[in-house]
């Protein structure tokens, strides 16, 4: 893992560009758990002011430090994407895993289900389930929700890999020595598709993410926790634009795009390095 980081970092501009904006979030994540205001405390200092060294980046018309508030945001919203992300690839792996080694009529019906929940209308699906869970759905369970949603693409894309190492030599030497199924998709196949497993991780986060910041924007979610969604969704309650506090809208959207910008820099460089022809078009060996 190590070398593989130093690679990215001496060959590809993106790596390098996309680690320190990660850097940068997680620096505020780490902040977070030293914050000197509670999320939860409201008029803890002036409304309204500008940012300033004091306030970084400004205070909101709730009398709240409004860069201290978006360290718990950004931690909540990285918490939510992972854990989405850790739901949806276990679902993932063990379908294109056992569809794909199994084949047969156990394929059919796990792609049968996968394809299922690909053609479902999934925004729609999510506002109602806002409207049936409002005011109780906090970042766990929308992080579950999410994650059982999250992963047909995926386990499609595992299964198709799974099916080119099923006529590998290697599989009919395991098969042939007795192994059992199982053992044969962790220990032969798991490996193989790990890459893919990260890579499509990082997709996965950024894609939750937006659908929190969807949700809560449209007041679906659970408001009193701080996220990237809820701080916009406070700030156009309070009609930050038209009071002309911008700063209260600019910085959510600031931290948003660099923190999406440099997950998606980082997935594009990550799947080129999987890929050992542009590995080594990259490096130059």
């Amino acid at each position: 893992m190590i070398k593989v980081i130093r690679d990215l970092l001496k060959y590809d501009v993106r790596f390098r560009f996309a680690f320190a904006m990660i850097g940068l979030i997680l620096i505020m994540v780490l902040l977070s758990f030293v914050s000197p205001y509670s999320p939860d405390k409201t008029f803890v200092v002036a409304m309204d002011s500008s940012p300033s060294l004091e306030h970084p980046f400004g205070t909101t018309s709730r009398g709240q430090d409004l860069f201290w508030w978006m360290t718990f945001g950004v931690r909540n919203s990285l918490l939510l994407g992972l854990m989405t992300a850790l739901i949806s690839r276990v679902i993932a792996i063990a379908v294109g895993l056992t569809a794909g080694y199994r084949g047969g009529w156990i394929d059919r019906v796990l792609m049968s289900i996968n394809d299922s929940f690909v053609v479902m209308p999934l925004l729609p699906i999510l506002i109602l389930l806002g409207f049936l869970f409002k005011g109780q759905l906090n970042i766990y369970l929308l992080a579950v929700l999410l994650g059982l949603f999250g992963w047909p693409w995926d386990a499609r894309l595992i299964r198709s890999q799974v099916l080119s190492l099923k006529e590998r030599a290697f599989t009919r030497t395991a098969s042939y020595s007795g192994a059992r199924s199982w053992r044969i998709m962790i220990a032969e196949h798991l490996p193989f598709v790990l890459p893919i497993v990260f890579a499509t991780s990082i997709n996965n986060m950024l894609w939750s993410m937006g659908m929190e910041v969807t949700l809560s924007v449209l007041g679906l979610s659970d408001l009193s926790r701080p996220s990237l969604g809820t701080s916009l969704y406070w700030a156009n309650q309070h009609q930050a634009l038209v009071a002309g506090v911008w700063w209260w809208i600019g910085a959510p959207v600031l931290v948003a795009m660099v923190l999406f910008v440099g997950l998606y820099l980082l997935m594009s460089s990550v799947n080129e390095y999987i890929d050992p022809r542009t590995r080594l078009r990259l490096i130059g060996a």
